[in-house]
């Protein structure tokens, strides 16, 4: 067989000529290719299969959130007794105030996690910690019945002596300075409103009930404060008035109050009976919001910066972070040397939790587990946001939903989650039964954020 070869012909190649152009600091030269943008046709009929491809890259992006699932950052140690205050700095991120049982009181550098300063406050246990607005001192109370004033800085050496001492009446529970004024408020048999520059209280407030543990500022109408009785009520007070305004009674006790930062009028409030109530101020008899998951009495709550979540601490050696408008909890924290959480705190640029518990540790927590820290780049920016939002648009597909939600949790919780749902679908099966078997209207529906609440008093 011949083979015969094709003759070549010979190809004219035109080179275009065009100024040198400049891509990301660099010359673009003559060999490089040209710089064309691509139009996109967003007509559905030429994409068939946008849908099962963006499904599976949320339903890897979910996976890969469980992956990088790792809150968890360091801990704080130094106490000799069980953590039992924490206080933000208002004016560094960096830094934090921590007292424990046996009255000690220390100063931390977060970014180093170090202890600055450690100071004995008070003989017995300290009851309360705040800080002034401006972050130059901060306030103590304890057991012993004494008030401290201490002066407060990061940049030169610490005195070991208080600024101001006042010694109280009785025995002061909780203490919380104002937002803006220097005028701060503490809480024991009635709740006394004191002046930084005097040593008697400038107004008092009592309502009949034997004593008051907690109380809280409100940061947006900053002359408000609500505060947490032994009566099993919440009471709301106004320190430019001359009686408290109002309080609803629940049938147990609540333990601490927060202020939404972004809503003035909502505040939530941490009950004995496992569960969280968000109120609106202005409508007392019915809670806006019920929070659900725990398996034991709450002990503390508080808001992130942006009044969309909230951090909770509970007896049953864990944290929950919860929507503000949802009813159960989105994540959950637990270590397994970690005991009873006593106190938590949400970080001022709203990426970290700080909780302190009974087994003399600090904790430090992403409040986001699966966030990377550190500087993002442009690309991987644009990829999380895009993830983010393929995991909202497909957030109610069985897989996606199954996975996003599942959380392995210590074994006393899950027992403890298992047995209370046994006792609620007891109760609302007998409650269906004595319906069924009663005349009509003798047993009538009452709404499960109306069950705990007995009245409203003004």
């Amino acid at each position: 067989m011949l083979w015969h070869s094709t003759p070549t012909i010979p190809v004219q190649i035109r080179v275009h000529h065009r100024p040198p152009q400049r891509k990301e600091g660099r010359v673009l030269r003559d060999y490089d290719p040209p710089i064309d943008q691509i139009p996109r046709n967003y007509d559905p009929s030429l994409h068939p299969f946008e849908a099962p491809r963006e499904y599976v890259r949320a339903l890897n992006a979910t996976k890969l959130e469980r992956v990088f699932a790792k809150p968890f950052l360091g801990a704080l140690d130094g106490h000799k007794d069980g953590v039992n205050c924490l206080c933000k700095d208002p004016t560094r991120l960096s830094s934090l105030i921590s007292a424990s049982y046996d009255g000690e009181v220390r100063i931390w550098n977060l970014s180093q996690r170090t202890c600055v300063k450690t100071l004995q406050a008070h003989d017995g246990l300290v009851q309360g910690l705040c800080c002034h607005p401006k972050g130059n001192k901060f306030f103590t109370c304890g057991s012993d019945q004494v008030i401290k004033q201490w002066r407060y800085t990061m940049e030169e050496e610490m005195p070991d002596e208080p600024v101001s001492t006042i010694l109280g009446k009785t025995v002061v529970q909780c203490i919380d300075h104002h937002w803006s004024d220097d005028v701060y408020a503490t809480c024991g048999d009635q709740v006394d409103i004191w002046n930084e520059a005097r040593t008697e209280p400038i107004r008092s407030f009592k309502w009949n009930v034997d004593g008051v543990h907690h109380i809280k500022f409100n940061p947006v109408e900053k002359h408000l404060i609500g505060g947490c009785a032994s009566d099993r009520s919440i009471i709301l007070y106004d320190i430019r008035g001359s009686s408290p305004l109002r309080k609803v009674i629940l049938k147990l006790k609540s333990n601490a109050i927060a202020w939404n930062p972004m809503e003035a009028y909502v505040f939530t409030a941490a009950n004995e009976d496992y569960n969280l109530y968000s109120f609106d101020m202005r409508n007392l008899s019915l809670p806006i919001n019920v929070h659900m998951d725990h398996t034991s009495a709450v002990m503390d709550v508080d808001y992130s910066p942006t009044g969309k979540e909230f951090v909770t601490a509970c007896y049953d050696k864990s944290l929950r972070i919860f929507p503000t408008d949802k009813g159960h909890s989105r994540e959950i924290y637990h270590t397994k040397r970690m005991q009873r959480v006593r106190i938590v705190k949400w970080s001022l640029d709203n990426r970290y939790i700080l909780s302190g518990s009974d087994e003399m540790n600090i904790r430090i927590w992403k409040a986001r587990a699966s966030e990377k820290l550190g500087t993002l780049s442009i690309r991987e920016k644009t990829s999380f946001n895009y993830g983010e939002k393929l995991k909202e648009k497909f957030q109610h597909h069985p897989e996606i939903k199954r996975i996003s939600r599942h959380r392995h949790v210590p074994k006393h919780i899950y027992t403890a989650s298992a047995e209370l749902r046994q006792i609620r679908m007891s109760k609302r099966r007998k409650e269906a039964n004595r319906r069924a078997h009663s005349k009509p209207g003798a047993v009538p529906h009452v709404p499960a954020r109306k069950k705990q609440i007995v009245r409203e008093v003004e």
